[in-house]
C-alpha cells in the first residue's frame, strides 16, 4: 500500500512532465542511458497515460462517495402568471430551500464508500502494472537494439577477417603456392560476409525503429543509447525462490489488484444486503410565497417551513433485492476464485522467470567460452594457412564457427539483461531491478 501511495503522489508530477515531453518532436541528441530512455518513454506513452486517467476517474468516484455523509440541500424558485376566463392574472413568486440528512442506514453508505475505495486501489494497481509492463517492453527494445548493434560490429570485424583471407589467398595464388580455387572460396566467403553485414544493419534499423516507436517518436529518427556493463548476472545475485515469491505477494500489481477487487466485491455484497434494512433521515424545508390576495388559495402567510424525521424500509420490490443479494454474493465468490487463480499464475510466472534467468547465466558463461575458443581457433587456422599447413576450407570453417560464436555470445549477453528484467517484472518490482542494473553500470564506468 505504501508503494501505491507513493505512485499516486508522483502522478501530478508525471502529468506535468508529460506536457514538456510531448513537445519534443524528435529523439534527444547524445547517448541515452536505459533509465533516461525509460523516463522519456513514460511521460510520452499513451497506454500508461490512459491507465493514469482511469485511476484518476476511480479516485474522483471514491471522493464522490463521501457525499452520503453530508446533508443534501436543494434550492428552488418559481414564478407563475395565471390565465383564467380569457384574462391574465397577476404574477406570483415563490422560493424554497429544503435539506435532508441521512442519520442511520445500518452501515450501507460505509459499505458503498469502502467499495469505491477498493475499486480506486484496484485502478491504481492496474496503472502500476501498465507502467511496469511498458518499462519491460522498453527494456526489451533497448537490449534488442544493443544486440543488433553488437551484431553489426561483429559482422564488420568478421568481414575484415574474410577480406584478410581473400587477400592472403590472392597473394599465395600469385606466388603459385595455392590453386585458383582458394581465391574463389575466399571471395565467396567475403561476399557472404558482405551480405550478413547488410542484414545486420537492416536488423539494427528495425530494432532502432521499434525503440523509437515505443517512445512515441518517428521510426525514421535517430537515437544513440549506452551499452551496459558486462559484469552482471553472477550466481551470487540469485535470490531464493521463496524470497522472490514473498516479494511478489507484497508488490506484484495483479495480486494486489485481485485483493482489492475481492475487497470491493465483499463490500458490494454487504451493501446489497444492507439496502433491504431501514434507513432514517432528517429533513427540513423553508419557503417564501408572494401570491396576490385575489388569487385562488392565497393566504396571508408569506413564509412557511417544516422539519421532520422520516424512516423508510423496502418491503417488496418484485424479488429484485433478494436476487441482487444473491448476485453480489456470487460475484464475491467469483472474485475469491479469480484471486486464487491470479496467485497460481503469479507463482508460475516467478518460477519460470527465475529458472530462465539461471539458464541465461549458464548460457552466457558457455558462449563466452565458445567465443574464446572460436576466436583462438580462427587465429591459429589463419596462421597455419599462411605457412601452408591448413587449407582454405579449414580457414572458412573456423570463420563460420567464429560467426556463430559471436552471434550466440551477443544474444546471450543481452538476453541475460532481459531475463533479469523478467524476474523483476514477475515479482512486481521492475524499477528495483532497473536501478540495480544501472548502479552496476555506473560502478563499471
Amino acid at each position: 500500500m505504501n508503494k501505491f501511495v507513493m505512485i499516486l503522489a508522483l502522478l501530478p508530477v508525471m502529468a506535468h512532465a508529460a506536457d514538456d515531453c510531448m513537445s519534443i518532436k524528435s529523439a534527444p541528441a547524445g547517448e541515452l542511458t536505459l533509465k533516461q530512455v525509460i523516463d522519456l518513454g513514460l511521460c510520452r506513452n499513451p497506454q500508461t497515460a490512459s491507465a493514469y486517467l482511469a485511476a484518476e476517474s476511480a479516485r474522483f468516484n471514491k471522493n464522490a462517495g463521501y457525499a452520503n455523509y453530508l446533508p443534501n440541500v436543494t434550492a428552488s424558485a418559481s414564478g407563475n402568471l395565471p390565465y383564467r376566463n380569457e384574462e391574465w392574472g397577476d404574477w406570483s413568486w415563490g422560493a424554497s430551500l429544503s435539506a435532508s440528512y441521512l442519520i442511520f442506514d445500518f452501515g450501507k453508505r460505509l459499505a458503498d464508500l469502502n467499495t469505491l475505495s477498493a475499486t480506486w486501489r484496484a485502478a491504481g494497481f492496474d496503472y502500476d502494472e501498465s507502467v511496469q509492463n511498458y518499462i519491460y517492453g522498453v527494456i526489451g527494445a533497448y537490449y534488442a537494439l544493443l544486440n543488433a548493434d553488437a551484431d553489426v560490429k561483429s559482422a564488420t570485424s568478421l568481414r575484415a577477417v574474410a577480406k584478410t583471407a581473400r587477400d592472403t589467398a590472392q597473394k599465395k595464388f600469385k606466388a603459385g603456392v595455392v590453386a585458383r580455387a582458394d581465391v574463389l572460396k575466399a571471395e565467396t566467403t567475403l561476399a557472404s560476409r558482405d551480405l550478413e553485414l547488410e542484414r545486420a544493419k537492416n536488423n539494427r534499423e528495425i530494432a532502432k525503429g521499434t525503440l523509437l516507436s515505443k517512445l512515441s517518436f518517428s521510426a525514421a529518427d535517430d537515437i544513440q543509447i549506452a551499452d551496459m556493463s558486462s559484469e552482471f548476472g553472477t550466481a551470487a545475485e540469485n535470490e531464493n525462490i521463496d524470497q522472490l515469491l514473498a516479494t511478489a505477494r507484497q508488490r506484484r500489481p495483479d495480486l494486489l489488484r485481485a485483493t482489492a477487487n475481492t475487497d470491493a466485491a465483499w463490500h458490494r455484497r454487504n451493501s446489497s444486503f444492507l439496502k433491504n434494512l431501514p434507513s432514517i433521515s432528517a429533513s427540513g424545508t423553508f419557503s417564501w410565497n408572494d401570491t396576490p390576495s385575489e388569487s385562488f388559495n392565497a393566504g396571508n402567510n408569506h413564509m412557511s417551513g417544516s422539519i421532520g424525521i422520516r424512516a423508510s424500509m423496502p418491503i417488496f420490490a418484485g424479488f429484485a433485492n433478494m436476487y441482487g443479494v444473491r448476485a453480489a454474493a456470487a460475484n464475491y465468490d467469483r472474485a475469491l476464485e479469480t484471486q486464487r487463480q491470479t496467485q497460481d499464475s503469479a507463482t508460475l510466472d516467478v518460477f519460470s522467470a527465475y529458472q530462465n534467468y539461471k539458464t541465461a547465466q549458464k548460457v552466457l558463461t558457455q558462449t563466452d567460452a565458445l567465443l574464446a575458443s572460436a576466436s583462438e581457433s580462427e587465429k591459429v587456422t589463419a596462421g597455419m594457412y599462411k605457412v601452408g599447413r591448413a587449407t582454405m576450407l579449414d580457414w572458412q570453417t573456423a570463420q563460420s564457427e567464429l560467426v556463430d560464436a559471436e552471434k550466440q555470445n551477443n544474444a546471450a549477453k543481452y538476453d541475460l539483461f532481459i531475463k533479469r528484467a523478467a524476474v523483476a517484472l514477475a515479482i512486481g518490482d521492475i524499477r528495483a531491478g532497473l536501478i540495480t542494473t544501472q548502479e552496476r553500470g555506473d560502478e563499471h564506468e
